[in-house]
C-alpha cells in the first residue's frame, strides 16, 4: 500500500502542517483510496493528489474532535458539486450521531450524496475500501480508536495510532508492523495527558518490533525541536524514527 501524510498537525496551525489526515491507497485494482481523517485542510491537500477528492469515496475516523473531522462536510460538499453521488463514512461508536449533527446546521447538504455511515467497535477487525483493518481503543480523552491497515493476503502493515497517551497496549498492537505513525504533539518538558511526549513513546515502544516510526499529530512547542524529540524517542526504542511531514509518501 502507499501512505501519504495530507495533514500532520494539530488543533494549533502553525503554516506548513494542517490538521490530521492521511490518505492509503492499494495496488492498482485492488481497491478504492481511502482518507483515515479528515481535519482542517485535509480537502486542499487532498486536491493535490493525484486520485483527488472525486476518487475518494470513503473516510475512515479514528475519533471526532474537530481537528480530525472539520472538514467532512466540505469534502460532502465538493464531491456533490464534481457530480459524485456517494459517500460512506466508517468511524468508532457515535459517528452517525457525528454526521446527523452536522447535516442538521447544514441542512441543505442533507441527500445531495448518497451517505452511508458504519461504526465499528475497538477489537473488531473488518474491511474497508479494500484494505484489512483491526480497530484497537487508544487512551484519549474521548474514544478514539487506532488502526492497523493490511492489504488482503499480506502480512506488512501499516499502524496508525490516532490521537493517544503512549501505553504498551498500543505498543503491542503496533508489533510487528513495518510502519506506525503515532500521535507525539509534545517535547518532553510539556506536561500534558491524552497525548505523549517523546520519552513516554520511547519507553512504551521498547523492546516491541516495528520497522520505522513516523512522529505526527505535532503542536507548535515542537518547531525547531525534531532531532531532539528524535533522540529521546531512540534512547529508549531501538529503531527507524523520523517525524512525519505534510505530503510525505512511502510505501508499505
Amino acid at each position: 500500500m502507499r501512505v501519504t501524510f495530507l495533514g500532520t498537525g494539530s488543533a494549533m496551525p502553525v503554516a506548513d502542517r494542517v490538521q490530521t489526515g492521511l490518505l492509503l491507497e492499494a495496488a492498482p485494482g485492488d481497491g478504492r483510496p481511502l482518507l483515515v481523517d479528515c481535519g482542517a485542510g485535509v480537502l486542499h491537500r487532498l486536491s493535490q493528489t493525484d486520485p483527488g477528492y472525486e476518487a475518494v469515496s470513503t473516510v475512515l475516523l479514528t475519533h471526532h474532535h474537530l481537528d480530525h473531522v472539520s472538514d467532512l462536510l466540505p469534502l460532502l460538499k465538493a464531491r456533490w458539486l464534481a457530480g459524485e453521488e456517494q459517500l460512506e463514512v466508517v468511524g468508532p461508536p457515535g459517528t452517525k450521531g457525528l454526521l446527523d449533527g452536522l447535516l442538521g446546521v447544514h441542512d441543505y447538504l442533507d441527500g445531495r450524496v448518497d451517505l452511508q455511515v458504519r461504526e465499528v467497535n475497538p477489537d473488531e477487525s473488518f474491511e474497508v475500501s479494500g484494505f484489512e483493518v483491526r480497530a484497537r481503543e487508544t487512551r484519549h480523552s474521548i474514544q478514539c480508536l487506532a488502526y492497523r491497515f493490511s492489504d488482503p493476503g499480506s502480512e506488512d502493515a501499516f499502524v496508525f495510532s490516532g490521537d493517544t497517551e503512549a501505553f504498551e497496549g498500543l505498543a503491542t498492537f503496533a508489533d510487528g508492523a513495518r510502519v506506525l505513525a503515532h500521535d507525539c504533539s509534545f517535547p518532553d518538558e510539556v506536561d500534558v495527558d491524552n497525548h505523549p511526549t517523546p520519552s513516554q513513546l520511547g519507553e512504551a515502544l521498547a523492546g516491541y518490533d516495528v520497522g520505522r516510526v513516523y512522529l505526527t499529530h505535532q503542536y507548535p512547542h515542537t518547531e525547531g525541536r525534531h532531532e531532539e524529540m528524535i533522540e529521546s524517542v531512540r534512547n529508549r526504542f531501538d529503531g527507524d524514527v523520523r517525524v512525519a511531514r505534510d505530503g510525505l509518501r512511502f510505501e508499505v
